[in-house]
């Protein structure tokens, strides 16, 4: 018998979990209470597990057992265990015991989990109802994870398994959250394609300044082939922050320094007195961000705002140029997701694009497919800055910008257009080989660029202009005056039956 669990199995069994909530408490607040159980879960597993492991190995010496438990990656304190809750599962009090359980976790594991369960309250009645119907659904809820494909020990379940559990259900939640999802998740064939893109590199330094859930940095992640590199993210979010420290902990990223802040006003990755610079930066921040903190933008303290302003009611160019001055100089490397505004807005918006492009930092410009997000219909863009190509840099002779075209280029789905493996594949290709395909791909030069006033709207560049196919008039009049003529005999023919109907009738 196989006794392991494979990722359908995982991912079915906790998103069924989830019918606790659904149609009780919104799906932008339920995906915390889930996703919290899941990760104590598998910190409870994870610790009987080896506990188990160094009890057969050492028999009966609690000294020696409890100094190897001392040395796990998470310290489980005594009676805080979901086994521990699970038995109290008809306690009048439930959602208190687990808001202690986690407390307690976090008290043993702070310099990991310090702050990960601040912004949840599983005793809350505005989010999970009277004392009731409360106890009930936390019950359900315990009894629902205690299920046999919900067995998380490692020598069950891998921890790539456990790790895209968790990523399969924010994926869900955000369908379910409609809007609000751009809060903390960016569509996974997205993220693949922006972290190819940006192709990091063993020992490259990783950062997302905006990171949400932290998928995207998990992704860029993945493109490395090793595990020599450092992540780093900043999130505004305090809950979704706290979605980011567990996301990495159950991908094996204990190491990820994933930072609370509000990254355009107050950042916290900085050494000394200035801004912290990285090999990679890659980003889905939200779109035309409104108040983002233009009254201070001229005394910032990092200088990030030196080629202009943006709009105080669309902060994209406060997004892109952060992200800019955090990469590292002549080498650095960003790719991130705009609104197709970005592109083509004039005032302070086109003064910045256009002194980006004359230092000769932008690299390429890839369109992608309308309804790709849950958040918004709209087609949106991918800019990839390279500061290789500055003064200096490896690429400092680079001076096109390529133009990709892929809007056209998706699976039609019910709910969302989707991109396929082979629609990245092919991105991918000609980004790399920086070739001109006719309706697809253009390389344009500074001076062609130029002489657009600085507008990178694709169109522009990339022509996907179909012909229509030649019409023959003649033969079309010829099938015309045809059915004309055979529409003249029926009616002849119409006319001689009423006729003799008519007759018969009298």
């Amino acid at each position: 018998m196989n006794d392991k669990i494979t990722q359908q199995e995982i991912n079915q069994t906790a998103w069924a979990a989830c019918d606790t909530f659904r149609g009780v408490v919104d799906a932008g607040q339920y995906k915390d209470y889930i996703l919290v159980m899941l990760f104590l879960k598998y910190i409870s597993d994870l610790w009987n597990d080896h506990f188990e492991s160094y009890k057969k190995q050492f028999g009966g010496d609690d000294v020696r057992i409890r100094r190897r438990m001392e040395r796990e990656r998470f310290v489980l304190p005594k009676g805080a265990s979901f086994y521990d809750l699970f038995e109290k599962r008809n306690e009048a009090n439930i959602g208190e015991l687990i808001n202690i359980a986690l407390e307690k976790i976090e008290d043993a594991n702070r310099a990991k989990l310090e702050g990960v369960f601040r912004n949840i309250d599983f005793n809350s009645e505005s989010n999970l109802g009277r004392a009731k119907d409360r106890n009930r659904r936390l019950k359900n809820m315990l009894e629902d994870f205690n299920k046999p494909a919900l067995d998380l020990r490692p020598s069950r379940v891998t921890e790539d398994i456990i790790g895209e559990c968790y990523i399969y259900l924010i994926s869900r939640f955000a369908s379910d959250a409609g809007k609000k999802a751009g809060e903390f998740y960016t569509p996974a064939a997205v993220s693949r394609l922006l972290a190819k893109l940006a192709s990091p590199k063993p020992g490259n330094t990783i950062c997302d300044p905006a990171c949400g859930s932290g998928s995207l940095l998990v992704r860029a992640a993945e493109e490395v082939g090793s595990d020599n590199f450092a992540l780093y993210g900043q999130e505004v979010n305090g809950a979704t922050w706290a979605l980011a420290r567990m996301n990495m902990f159950l991908h094996s990223k204990d190491a990820a320094r994933i930072e609370w802040c509000d990254t355009l006003n107050s950042p916290a990755l900085i050494e000394g007195d200035h801004l912290m610079k990285f090999d990679v930066v890659v980003a889905n921040p939200p779109f035309s961000l409104d108040k983002w903190g233009a009254e201070h933008a001229d005394t910032d303290q990092y200088n990030r705002f030196w080629r202009g302003i943006p709009p105080k009611s669309k902060g994209d160019y406060a997004f892109i140029t952060h992200m800019i001055e955090i990469a590292k100089r002549e080498a650095g490397r960003v790719a991130v997701i705009v609104p197709h505004g970005v592109l083509f807005r004039g005032g302070a918006e086109g003064k910045i694009r256009q002194a980006l492009i004359e230092e000769n930092l932008l690299d390429a410009v890839v369109g992608l497919p309308a309804n790709l997000f849950t958040t918004t219909g709209i087609p949106v863009a991918i800019l990839v800055f390279d500061r290789s190509r500055e003064q200096g840099g490896a690429n400092e002779r680079r001076k096109d910008v390529l133009f990709i075209d892929a809007s056209r280029d998706f699976t039609p789905s019910k709910t969302q257009n989707l991109l396929e493996e082979s629609h990245i594949t092919q991105i991918i290709e000609i980004y790399r080989k920086r070739k001109d395909v006719d309706k697809f791909s253009h390389r344009a030069s500074i001076e062609e660029i130029t002489k657009n006033e600085f507008n990178l709207n694709i169109p522009r560049y990339v022509d996907t202009f179909e012909p229509e196919e030649e019409i023959d008039v003649a033969a079309v009049q010829k099938e015309i005056n045809a059915l004309e003529a055979e529409l003249a005999d029926v009616r002849k023919r119409m006319a001689g039956y009423l006729k003799e109907l008519d007759v018969g009738t009298r």
